[in-house]
């Protein structure tokens, strides 16, 4: 199998990549926030040599072709230029699958699924998800806005996205919150103690690295 066949749907739309030993789903290009350095703001689509733009949203059986033997990777783990939550019902479904299949499962996500569908989501990741990684990128509200912008209609979305991460600790064995280090203004030492307060891990990331 060429990594053609592996990881694209179509010739033109890549759902499925291969970074870092995991595989990475690019499941939709929807989004609650439009952070002003996300790669799609800034007029591409491109991520660490993928382009990442999608004309559909893909189905069940597609995500499942384009990953093909889950045993080649680490980790597989949703993340593409959109939300991955979301798409939830697909997101969980494919879960359950490929957790079937023996893969670990991480959700890269802007934890803002609780305030998307207006519920708590997250005992719903439950045997689900091993690990989820949100992004949090600022110490307070008002340097969140600045980078992260919250579309119109999701007031409050700095809190809506702390208290999702301490509701799904109880849920998913592994949650951290990360922040990129170098944007304007964010305190990373800041969120590090943020992230100890609520008892999950943090991390560090660098702009335009996926992980």
């Amino acid at each position: 199998m060429t990594d053609s066949d592996a990881f694209q749907a179509s010739s033109e739309e890549v759902i499925a990549y291969e970074l870092h030993g995991n595989c990475y789903l690019n499941i939709t290009d929807r989004c609650t926030l439009r952070c002003a350095f996300c790669p799609k703001f800034n007029k591409t689509f491109e991520v660490q040599g993928y382009d990442l733009r999608l004309k559909h949203s893909p189905d069940f059986e597609q995500v499942v072709v384009a990953v093909g033997d889950v045993s080649r990777y680490r980790e597989i783990v949703f993340c593409g230029l959109g939300e991955p939550t979301q798409r939830l019902a697909l997101l969980l479904q494919l879960a359950q699958h490929f957790k079937l299949k023996g893969a670990t499962i991480r959700v890269n996500s802007d934890g803002l699924a609780n305030l998307l569908y207006g519920r708590d989501v997250t005992p719903e990741l439950s045997g689900l998800v091993d690990a989820l990684s949100i992004s949090m990128n600022a110490q307070n509200e008002a340097v969140y806005n600045h980078h992260c912008r919250p579309k119109q209609g999701y007031p409050g979305a700095y809190q809506a996205m702390l208290e999702f991460a301490s509701k799904a600790k109880a849920f998913v064995p592994s949650v951290t919150l990360t922040a990129i280090d170098g944007l304007e203004g964010v305190d990373v030492e800041a969120c590090r103690e943020i992230a100890a307060d609520l008892g999950v891990q943090f991390r560090g990331r660098e702009l335009d690295v996926v992980g």
